[in-house]
């Protein structure tokens, strides 16, 4: 797990905290326990009890002083503060026996570097993104049995519309209009021509007029971390925030902001079937991304495989920002 290393990652947005909730957090081999008080402050600690190893984020929160609030170990009540040490009756505390995970706390978004030297910028995009749109929910949260490397490919693959999501969307032709290739950044803009849908399935998922006869994308991607969906047609804009952790050697998260704007008041109605398709679209690729062997050599390339390229380049050489070699 050395090789993305300085990578910013987006742990979670606020809203999937509950307060006095811990949650376990898995990144770079680590596992983590985040927990939100009732102030809002975030902590994160790593997940092991210091004394037998039992898991914090099975335990519940207990209330400090000037409403903060310490976790609560599951196996003998060992109750441990923001700075990691164990809180003894009367609030007194010892010296800190875990180290904290620092956080990089922007709004709604808790970023991390793992506990590394930070080697490329967390971007402004996303605070941009929060001040002018509507947030509407999180959707695809999924820890996935597949390496990182497997994952982003999967992410910056432009065929696989036509195996992997071919009932969803019926693609009958993918064209990448342009690809920037602007480093660890890049933007790809497709036309994806697609088979109408029938009334009956228009009907078990509304969300399906939002999406005209050919799917024009725009995704603007950000190696290793994220990659951005932006839409836009005349019932709303859409931006679908993908976001990419590697859990362990052999085991990924992937998760999906999703904001949006309307321009017509029937886009209100179609927030939780969007989340709902997104939701199904993340299924299918972890569905795909379980049953694959990822050692496979290449031995067939297809057209639209420039997202790929990107991804394979920048792994191969990050943190070095690679010379662009890829627009066209």
């Amino acid at each position: 797990m050395e090789r993305l290393q300085g990578s910013p990652w987006l742990l979670a947005h606020r809203s999937m905290l509950k307060p006095n909730q811990p949650r376990k957090f898995s990144l770079l081999d680590e596992d983590y326990v985040l927990w939100q008080d009732p102030q809002g402050r975030i902590q994160a600690l790593p997940n092991a009890c210091p004394h037998m190893g039992a898991m914090l984020s099975e335990g519940w929160c207990v209330p400090q002083s000037e409403g903060s609030s310490a976790v609560v170990c599951p196996f003998h009540a060992l109750a441990f503060d923001r700075a990691g040490c164990t809180v003894l009756p009367g609030n007194k505390s010892t010296k800190s026996l875990l180290q904290p995970l620092e956080l990089v706390i922007q709004g709604d978004f808790i970023w991390t570097y793992g506990g590394y030297e930070p080697k490329i910028p967390i971007p402004e995009l996303m605070n941009t993104i929060a001040a002018e749109y509507q947030f509407i929910g999180v959707t695809g949260d999924l820890s996935i049995p597949t390496d990182i490397l497997s994952l982003l490919l999967n992410m910056h693959d432009y065929n696989h519309q036509n195996g992997t999501h071919r009932e969803l969307f019926e693609i009958e032709e993918v064209e990448v209009k342009q690809f920037i290739d602007a480093g660890l950044h890049s933007h790809a803009y497709l036309a994806q021509l697609r088979k109408q849908p029938m009334l009956r399935e228009i009907l078990k998922n509304p969300a399906q007029l939002a999406l005209p006869k050919v799917l024009e994308a725009h995704l603007e991607n950000y190696f290793p971390f994220m990659g951005i969906m932006h839409g836009d047609n005349k019932l709303l804009s859409l931006k679908e925030c993908h976001f990419y952790l590697p859990e362990s050697a052999q085991r990924s998260r992937v998760f999906v902001l999703m904001y949006m704007q309307a321009h017509a008041p029937i886009a209100h109605l179609l927030k939780r079937n969007l989340l709902k398709l997104v939701n199904v679209v993340v299924e299918q690729d972890a569905k795909i991304l379980s049953h694959i062997y990822p050692n496979t050599p290449q031995r067939i390339k297809l057209n639209n495989e420039v997202g790929m390229d990107w991804v394979r380049r920048n792994f191969e050489q990050f943190p070095v920002v690679a010379e662009p070699n890829f627009s066209r």
